[in-house]
């Protein structure tokens, strides 16, 4: 009978498997190898400013379920500052385009924006008609297929046009799904769309505090036992550390995910502190992105609770950073200051007073083709973004899979409890859409006979 459970990992799965285990009367040992909690979302004080800072700077969005029923159990939901009217705030060249949901229902609602920021002419548009169909008629049951082919080649192969993928497709593939559209899987595109154009009125939100400060500390006060700065080499009957020291359990789950059975991506996150105040924008992001250095960018001093007279303190993504490696400290932050400079011209004529970028070896595990098929499900003794929730790698499904793996550890137990939320099912017509019977399923519904697939990783 399973009483006692070690969890290995204390980022997003871990706490939230530890905290659901603890609350269903189970005792709980969480064990971290670095001395903060948090994994991939953790963060600190900074020495020189003395500002909370994460890893890198994350949005949630409104769809999360699990991530903020998880922060409703830890009563700090309301520390997300929600930006409802702006979906997000794009740049090209020195055009700013904000996306907005009209009133038309799913998946209709940002085409109004995206038709007049594009500029695109009407058969560029169109081309996208094909691929939209697909993405509103995605089931999970279609990624073994559509993981075998390349985003882009299935875009190709669908009719859309160069000048869409260009301005549309490479922008959401890199910001999104982390890694450059060439690279991408089919099927985790494909996933994600269906997911983002389903739901009326979806927006983003950012965190009031530091991202760690909305669940770490809170999670560590409702698990039995929390052990930093300990690494496991072993398990056997509980957990064996690397000082020697054997932590025993009836149960062990691990969060880690098999460093050499994925391929990472990686990121820089930069943090430039400012002598003025450079805009009241809190969240904007480069068209064109993967042309650039940065992708994304966020003005904390108009997100942070308490800092809105700041002067701005911006913090920004190199998503999929290789290009940046050989890059010097110094040289990133000069060429970030130019890309804030394009939307925020009084960046070329301010100071940086101080400056912090954080090298991540791997944020997410790169959704290439073939690696969508291979993501384990969630299990008694596994948990983690990197499992296979039916969600991209994120937040949402770091906490997901967590819970999920804290009902089948419930079930051993015999305390069977239902946890985790699935994606709640599409509004308005991409509700309708969804539901309509598939009249021929199989291969010539999904996959376009010019697609070829791609070789597994």
């Amino acid at each position: 009978m399973v009483q006692h459970v070690a969890i290995v990992g204390a980022g997003l799965a871990g706490l939230a498997c530890g905290v659901a285990l603890t609350d269903a009367g189970l005792r709980v040992t969480l064990i971290e190898r670095e001395e903060r909690l948090g994994g991939r979302a953790r963060s600190w004080t900074d020495a020189t400013s003395g500002d909370v800072i994460d890893l890198g700077p994350h949005v949630l969005h409104s769809e999360y379920r699990n991530m903020l029923g998880f922060l409703e159990r830890l009563g700090t939901r309301d520390l997300i500052h929600w930006q409802p009217d702006n979906l997000i705030t794009l740049v090209d060249g020195e055009r700013v385009v904000r996306l907005r949901h009209s009133p038309l229902p799913p998946p209709l609602s940002l085409l109004p924006d995206l038709v007049r920021g594009s500029r695109l002419p009407l058969r560029d548009l169109a081309s996208n008609n094909r691929v939209t169909w697909r993405a509103l008629r995605f089931r999970e049951d279609d990624v073994p297929e559509l993981d075998q082919f390349g985003a882009l080649d299935y875009l190709r192969a669908l009719g859309v046009s160069q000048p869409m993928i260009e301005w549309f497709w490479a922008f959401a593939s890199l910001s999104v799904m982390n890694v450059p559209l060439e690279r991408c899987s089919a099927a985790a595109l494909l996933r994600v769309h269906s997911q983002l154009i389903g739901h009326r009125g979806l927006h983003f939100g950012f965190p009031a505090v530091g991202l760690a400060e909305l669940f770490a500390p809170q999670a560590a006060r409702v698990i039995d036992r929390v052990v930093l700065r300990a690494e496991v080499v072993a398990i056997e009957k509980g957990v064996v550390l690397a000082d020697g020291t054997h932590i025993a359990a009836d149960h062990v789950v691990s969060t880690l995910p098999p460093q050499h059975e994925i391929e990472p991506s990686p990121y820089v996150s930069v943090y430039l502190w400012f002598d003025r105040k450079l805009t009241r924008e809190r969240f904007w992001a480069l068209l064109g992105a993967e042309k650039r250095l940065n992708t994304d960018f966020y003005d904390l001093s108009n997100i942070r609770r308490g800092w809105g007279e700041r002067p701005s303190i911006v913090a920004s993504n190199i998503i999929y950073s290789h290009r940046a490696h050989r890059m010097s400290n110094e040289d990133i932050v000069a060429a970030t200051q130019r890309e804030i400079a394009q939307f925020a011209p009084q960046a070329a004529y301010a100071r940086v007073t101080h400056a912090v970028i954080n090298r991540i070896p791997m944020v997410i595990p790169c959704p290439v083709p073939g690696s969508e098929s291979a993501r384990p499900a969630p299990s008694a003794t596994l948990a983690g973004d990197w499992t296979n929730t039916a969600l991209p790698s994120s937040m949402e499904s770091a906490v997901r899979s967590g819970l999920m793996a804290a009902e089948h550890v419930l079930r051993l137990a015999g305390r069977p409890r239902e946890l985790a939320l699935p994606m709640r099912p599409s509004d308005g017509l991409a509700g309708l859409v969804q539901k309509l019977p598939r009249a021929v399923p199989g291969r010539a519904w999904r996959t376009p006979p010019t697609a070829r697939p791609r070789a597994r990783p």
